[in-house]
């Protein structure tokens, strides 16, 4: 690392830098974000560090606050007009800022709590069971990795993730980690 005039920390140039080397063997260990974090990782990798921008300056600030549309599904599926409508403001919010939240969506507190729960238990479980769901095979119900993007993207972020994909065919019980696999395949009605 070196400071430059603005006593901001970059990267030093290493033309013996290897980045694709660091990031299979980070993805080699399975362990993702949370086991450098389990083992006290005293300083944040290379992979994790964003290239300095092009634009020569720094960034623009910006006076804009950001506010995401709120989209109501409720009657969806009783009226087709307001189908239709829900789905041009979705479009809409994808299209413009990609974000959106909905309401009335008809998913009970509880399920969305248990969601939560089961996501905390995976991630709170020790490394060696959390390595077994590791994978980079998007075809699996239940993936499990640090950054989908990580041998793409231009930095890893500071993050792992799992999804579990639910239809349109369930997985079976075995195919989920036991510690969200009740979250899952409960019946939310």
């Amino acid at each position: 690392m070196a400071a430059n005039g603005t006593n901001a920390v970059q990267p030093s140039i290493d033309s013996n830098y290897d980045r694709e080397s660091e990031i299979k063997a980070f993805d080699d260990t399975k362990a993702g974000v949370k086991g450098l974090v389990d083992a006290g990782v005293a300083a944040v990798p290379r992979i994790f560090i964003q290239p300095p921008r092009n634009s020569g300056g720094t960034p623009p600030q910006t006076k804009n606050q950001f506010s995401f549309p709120i989209i109501d599904l409720g009657g969806v599926g009783q009226d087709p007009i307001r189908r239709k409508e829900v789905v041009g403001k979705i479009q809409d919010a994808v299209e413009t800022g990609g974000f959106f939240q909905v309401i009335n969506h008809g998913i009970p507190g509880r399920v969305l709590e248990e969601a939560l729960d089961g996501t905390r238990r995976f991630f709170e479980q020790d490394a060696e069971v959390r390595k077994e769901w590791y994978t980079r095979d998007a075809g699996k119900s239940f993936v499990y990795n640090s950054n989908f993007d990580l041998y793409s993207a231009p930095a890893a972020c500071w993050r792992d993730t799992f999804n579990c994909t639910m239809a349109p065919k369930p997985p079976k019980p075995e195919e989920l980690p036991e510690a969200c696999r009740y979250c899952a395949l409960i019946d939310h009605s």
